[in-house]
């Protein structure tokens, strides 16, 4: 019997969430999809720029991200940017409804396309104040300048 050939997945994330967050606990997400979106997901159409988690009834909501279709996979431009309902146990949804209460955010960090389903990997975050960004951007460049003076002296 031939063996299945693994499918290449992309992997969608949100590039900017770590650049502009303090993040602090990560967790692992179920996502409600139709079988579209699972299909375009799978082929990495989908951006998390500007995407966020609330929380209403008790239940956890993707807000604003967007997932493409292209010709063979159609969706609607209403659906497109729709709110997706995450699934995750009972206990984290009543601890990320404490943090938010405290007035943390709740950030989409990444899609995870790999296994069987497609899950979201989100975490708790306090968002970062400008001069906080400048001192982030400082210390990158520091790090990327002693790293190259290392290499020049070997």
């Amino acid at each position: 019997m031939a063996k299945k050939k693994r499918q290449s997945s992309k992997t969608i994330t949100n590039r900017r969430a770590r650049f502009d967050y303090n993040l602090g606990d990560n967790y692992v997400v179920g996502i409600e999809l139709a079988g579209a979106e699972t299909k375009a997901l799978r082929m990495g159409l989908g951006q998390l720029s500007g995407a966020y988690v609330t929380i209403k009834d008790n239940e956890l909501y993707l807000i604003n991200a967007t997932i493409i279709g292209t010709s063979g996979i159609r969706i609607s431009e209403q659906e497109k940017t729709r709110s997706r309902r995450l699934l995750a146990k009972r206990r984290e949804i009543n601890q990320l409804i404490q943090a938010k209460q405290q007035g943390r955010t709740i950030v989409p960090l990444e899609l995870l396309t790999r296994g069987r389903y497609i899950k979201l990997k989100i975490a708790i975050g306090q968002g970062k104040k400008r001069y906080d960004k400048r001192q982030t951007l400082k210390a990158r460049s520091e790090q990327r300048q002693i790293s190259s003076a290392l290499k020049q002296n070997r």
